[in-house]
Formats: structure tokens, C-alpha cells, sequence
């Protein structure tokens, strides 16, 4: 394998942004102290949970910056620079490699979507030469894209036209395809498994790093779930699995992104609105969702911040 695999949470941040609906890059210091205190060991900037498809390219080009510029070496950086513009993604690629990001990933475009295996390697090969000295992660998530394109076919076909493909990250409920992915080369390519309600079936097929939302404030759950497994305690590492899936719950009654802001603002870490179209949790609605919170335990494992 070219690259080490990335082992462990891997949070995917909430992109912080002021009433008035402009950026707030000063909160990122405190989401980064969050993560590192909470153990997760890197972060997946500007995707699905950051907003990234709703920001502009001088934004995201910001958000990344100021990500790298606090993490330093003590928290990796994964830049997405997916987009529907290939020459804004070459631009946020080749960005995301000037500002010393650890690596970039890239999701299918949404729009005019590739239909074939060769079109989406077409378009990653070029997304990825943009960054040739990063890791190139393919960001496989068909509920986003609508690009149902088995991931283990794109990397059988691009790992001879992307000299810097690192991997896969992987959130869909298709396990063979995940599974094919861990187990083709020998293991050769990195695929983190992206949804945090069946992190433990990942885990059982022999996912070692993960990239999820829920990491941002709900980290703990998801390590003593982590050690149970290690330790071949399945019955342990279910009921950990159980306590998250009901916090999960709720988030979902709540709007998913949009709830998950209220939650970062109930923990103490005020990451702002969602932009349009997603509709904010009000005030009055983040009571509710409060009291849903505790009728799920939540406040006994969220972050140790």
C-alpha cells in the first residue's frame, strides 16, 4: 500500500457560520480542541455535514485554510474538494495541497453525474493530479450524488490512472461493496466507512478508520465501542452501538445537519445556522430537542469538552 490507512474517528465538522450567514472561522480553534480532546484523530473538511456544496470557492478555500492553520500537526486534515465544476475542484485540490493539508477527497458530481465507471475515473483522475504530492480519497456516498457506481469497480479502474489514490470513503449501506473494497489487493487501498449508525458491521468486516458527524460531539460512545469490539466483547460493543443509534434517532427527528448545529450549540460550541435551503432548529424547537437528548442518554457519553 502507498499510503498508511488513517485508523480511528475521523470527524467530519460542522462549517461554522455567523447569523448574517457569512463564515465564522474564528470557531474552528474550539471545534479543534473539541476533536482533539475528545480522541478523534482527523477531520473531513468542507463535505456533506461541512456544507460544502452551499459554500463558495473563496469559502471553502477558507474554511480549509484556517483548518490547516490550527490543526498544525496535531490533527489531520482531509480537504473535500468535490464539486460540479471540474475546474473548481482542480482549484480547491491544488489549493488544498498549497496550504499542507494531509490529503483531499472528492465526491461523484451530483448534477450531470457520470454513468459509467470510466466517466467517474476520468473526472477523479484529473481532481487528483491537481494535489499529485496528497492522498486522493473517492468520497462514495450515492444518497448525495445519486452515482451508484460500486466503489470497488472505481478503484479497480482508477488505481492504474491515479497515482496518488489513496482510497474510498465509503457512506452507504451496501457491505459487499465495502467489504470487496477492504479486501481487494490484499487490503492494498484505505476504506473509511462513513455511516456512524453501523459503524460496528464495518468494524466486523474490518474497517480500522471511520469519518462521521456524530464524532463531532458524541466521540466518546463510539471509542468505548471501538475498544469493546477490540477486545471481542460483541455484547458491549452492541449496547454502545444501541446508545448511539437512539442519539441518532433523535438527530434525525430533528432535521439530521440542521440538528446536529443545535447540538454543537447545546454542547457549548455555537456553530451558527445551516444556509439555505436547510432550515434552522429555532430556539423553541432546540428545548424539545434538548429533552429528546436526555430521554436518549445522551448527556451521559457526548464529548468530554
Amino acid at each position: 500500500m502507498k499510503y498508511p490507512k488513517l485508523n480511528g474517528l475521523i470527524a467530519a465538522p460542522y462549517t461554522a457560520l455567523h447569523q448574517d450567514g457569512s463564515l465564522n472561522l474564528e470557531r474552528i480553534e474550539a471545534q479543534f480542541h473539541s476533536l482533539v480532546v475528545n480522541g478523534v484523530s482527523a477531520a473531513f473538511v468542507c463535505g456533506t455535514t461541512g456544507e460544502g456544496a452551499s459554500l463558495s470557492l473563496a469559502e471553502r478555500m477558507a474554511v480549509a485554510a484556517r483548518w490547516c492553520e490550527v490543526a498544525g500537526a496535531d490533527l489531520k486534515v482531509i480537504v473535500h474538494v468535490g464539486h460540479t465544476c471540474l475546474p473548481d475542484a482542480k482549484a480547491l485540490a491544488a489549493h488544498a495541497q498549497a496550504i499542507g493539508a494531509f490529503a483531499v477527497g472528492s465526491l461523484a458530481p451530483f448534477f450531470f453525474k457520470p454513468s459509467q465507471t470510466p466517466d467517474l475515473v476520468a473526472y477523479c483522475s484529473e481532481v487528483a493530479a491537481a494535489a499529485p504530492g496528497l492522498p486522493f480519497y473517492y468520497y462514495h456516498i450515492p444518497s448525495m450524488t445519486g452515482v451508484h457506481i460500486p466503489a470497488v469497480d472505481f478503484l479497480q479502474a482508477s488505481r492504474s490512472r491515479i497515482p496518488n489514490l489513496a482510497g474510498v470513503k465509503f457512506t452507504y449501506e451496501n457491505l459487499m461493496d465495502f467489504a470487496a473494497c477492504l479486501r481487494l489487493d490484499d487490503g492494498g487501498f484505505d476504506a473509511l466507512f462513513g455511516r456512524d449508525e453501523i459503524l460496528l458491521a464495518g468494524l466486523s468486516l474490518g474497517a480500522t478508520g471511520a469519518i462521521g458527524s456524530t464524532y463531532n460531539f458524541a466521540a466518546p460512545v463510539y471509542h468505548r465501542l471501538l475498544e469493546a469490539f477490540t477486545r471481542g466483547d460483541l455484547v458491549a460493543a452492541q449496547a454502545e452501538q444501541a446508545r448511539a443509534n437512539a442519539m441518532i434517532a433523535v438527530l434525525l427527528k430533528w432535521g439530521g445537519l440542521p440538528a446536529g448545529k443545535a447540538i454543537m450549540r447545546i454542547i457549548g460550541i455555537d456553530c451558527g445556522p445551516t444556509r439555505l435551503p436547510l432550515s434552522s432548529v429555532s430556539a423553541e424547537k432546540e428545548k424539545e430537542l434538548r429533552l429528546d437528548l436526555e430521554e436518549a442518554g445522551f448527556f451521559e457519553f457526548h464529548s468530554a469538552r
